[in-house]
């Protein structure tokens, strides 16, 4: 039963003809506005996942709950449909399950907002905001448990709730809230700059309602849906073939020894629309690496990835969602059934843009993308300082972006754009570690006409006792290069304890100890090379190496022979070329570094670490994948 709208004013909004100058002016108000709320959140926020990296996403929508600008797409209509109760002028709903908004938001760290935005006894528009809180309860500091079996392991499960009412905060069901967390404070100065960001956007909102008028808003709000449902149709017409194309990829690992899982998609136009089909994705893990893909958001995420490949000056909204179905089976690691585990869900969400990327570019090489830092690799430590007070770090790590048709994939760049790293400064301040070394690790992107991203290092010495827990993956496979570039380096995590020992890390653990003095050496994955690698300019190889992103050794597998001086040794270099490209195989369109077979076989001397183990799927949810 959907949710009962009590609106005081019964009347319909107007057609009404809009010029070009009014709707830009409403269009470009509206982008400022979304701006505006991100900054005053990250001005008012305290932790540094929200506060430095940015770890949230603002929205505001039409007054049907269709996003207009924003990042993360809309949830909000999916919300009207299941919400069991009254929307009033003055609510604001809290939810952070993604049970209960089919995946709007990812996991439980996640606290989702939303505030209906009424203008004289109308709903006029939508805003919403999340973040990411660095604790929401659970098994382990920062709630995000590799090793976890069930949601119920990984901290507070909020159905959607009204938090505030007609305007009043729910003061005891906040209490109780912000009692089940380990940081409580954060907890409560990010709550409260989401919700100022909410009424930054109503005050907005009317602001332009003020100017322009309520019916020209909501006309400029259709208009610009429809721009982008137009721009989207041209695109989808342009790329998406009638012939089915499909690609695989996959994770390495479950946190619990087993790997790796197995994503698959099928996609194809039927007219003007086009069709993703996840069939023959593996079942759903009894580990929580599982991804509750909500359809809308893969919308969103197709959306951007064409607008930001094709025309980035479209505007990005939900106007195009009519435009592509998307099939995703049941009890997949994709859909998986409650109460099954999400909290290391970083994974798979992140391995949708290469997997969206391999399947788009195959009909169009010259247009394809390398696999690049398809994730969001996480460190959290925590324990008690020298003064007794809880510390508690969550934090991003960065690494390569791929190889790309127009040039070089960035070194050290987030998967969002938006994001941003925590200064090593900050995190010395407020934080019992030293930054030991920061640096991009050379030759860890792939080699390439247009080379991968290299990734970062980050040395953390700890200078109390304590715990750390890593999210990360790309340890087993590789980020594979395309067009004959090469794959790009993997992730590795090493320990060196202050007594000399070292200990080579898994990709994701809880619950490691560490020591004053001990150093860990957090490594993330380089981007796949894009083309032939000795079709490189030689010079801009010598620039790598004097940048230091290549080393001398690194040259050579472009072809290129540096000399003494730091110049391109002409000659060395044509011999070098012309035996590489007599002796190597034919270049394929993407380069895996090899079958995932031969990939275990060379795991522990690769990688220091065992292979995984197949994984064991529940039959159920085998038979319930398979239908």
């Amino acid at each position: 039963m959907p949710a009962q709208i009590i609106q005081t004013n019964p009347a319909p909004f107007k057609p009404v003809a809009l010029n070009s100058i009014t709707l830009d002016i409403i269009e470009n108000a509206l982008r400022n506005a979304r701006a505006e709320m991100d900054a005053v959140l990250f001005r008012t926020a305290m932790s540094p996942g929200i506060r430095e990296q940015h770890d949230a996403f603002p929205m505001i929508a039409n007054h049907e709950g269709k996003m207009v600008v924003g990042q993360f797409g809309s949830f909000i209509y999916g919300f009207i449909a299941g919400y069991e109760g009254t929307i009033e002028e003055g609510d604001v709903f809290l939810t952070n399950d993604p049970y209960s908004v089919n995946g709007a938001v990812s996991h439980l760290n996640d606290w989702l907002t939303m505030m209906p935005i009424f203008k004289d006894g109308r709903i006029v528009s939508w805003a919403a905001m999340f973040g990411h809180m660095t604790d929401n309860g659970g098994k382990v500091p920062g709630s995000l448990p590799t090793d976890a079996a069930q949601i119920f392991e990984e901290g507070l499960q909020i159905p959607p709730v009204k938090i505030f009412r007609k305007g009043e905060l729910n003061t005891e069901l906040f209490s109780l809230l912000v009692r089940n967390v380990r940081m409580p404070h954060w907890n409560r100065a990010d709550f409260d700059a989401i919700i100022a960001a909410l009424r930054l956007a109503e005050r907005r909102v009317h602001e332009m309602i003020g100017r322009f008028g309520v019916d020209e808003y909501i006309a400029a709000m259709q208009e610009m849906l429809a721009r982008n449902h137009s721009a989207m149709s041209t695109i989808i017409k342009m790329v998406i073939p009638e012939k089915a194309q499909s690609f695989e990829d996959y994770i390495d690992d479950d946190g619990v020894g087993m790997g790796p899982y197995k994503i698959a998609c099928k996609m194809w136009r039927e007219g003007d629309k086009a069709v993703f089909d996840f069939a023959g994705t593996d079942p759903q893990s009894i580990s929580s690496v599982n991804f509750l893909l909500n359809e809308e958001m893969f919308k969103m995420f197709l959306g951007a990835f064409f607008i930001n490949l094709f025309d980035p000056q479209i505007l990005f909204n939900d106007g195009f969602y009519d435009l592509v179905e998307v099939r995703i089976p049941e009890a997949t690691i994709l859909k998986p059934l409650r109460p099954a585990a999400l909290s290391c869900r970083t994974h798979l969400l992140g391995r949708i843009f290469d997997i969206m990327g391999g399947v788009l570019g195959q009909g169009a090489p010259e247009a394809l993308n390398a696999a690049g830092f398809s994730d969001s690799p996480h460190l959290m430590y925590s324990g008690y300082d020298k003064n007794g007070e809880w510390y508690q770090l969550f934090q991003i790590g960065f690494g390569g972006v791929p190889g790309r048709p127009v040039g070089d994939g960035p070194d050290g760049h987030s998967m969002w754009p938006a994001f941003t790293n925590v200064p090593n400064e900050y995190l010395e301040a407020y934080f019992p570690m030293r930054i030991v070394e920061y640096s991009s690790i050379p030759d860890s992107g792939g080699a390439g006409k247009h080379r991968g991203g290299n990734g970062v290092c980050t040395a953390y010495e700890f200078l109390a006792d304590g715990q750390i827990s890593i999210h990360d993956d790309r340890w087993l496979t590789y980020p594979w290069g395309v067009n004959g570039g090469a794959p790009g380096a993997r992730s590795t995590k090493l320990l060196k304890r202050k007594d000399g020992t070292q200990e080579w890390l898994p990709s994701k653990c809880d619950r490691v100890k560490v020591t004053d003095g001990d150093i860990l050496y957090f490594n993330t994955w380089g981007g796949g090379g894009w083309g032939d690698p000795l079709q490189r300019d030689a010079a801009l190889v010598a620039a790598d190496v004097k940048r230091g992103l290549v080393t001398r050794e690194g040259a050579r597998r472009y072809g290129v022979v540096i000399a003494a001086d730091g110049s391109v040794d002409e000659k060395a270099t044509l011999a070098l070329r012309a035996r590489i490209a007599a002796e190597r195989p034919e270049p394929q369109l993407f380069e895996r570094g090899g079958t995932i077979e031969e990939l275990r076989a060379r795991c522990k001397e690769e990688t220091h670490l065992e292979p995984p183990k197949a994984p064991v799927f529940a039959k159920r949810y085998q038979r319930k994948a398979a239908a």
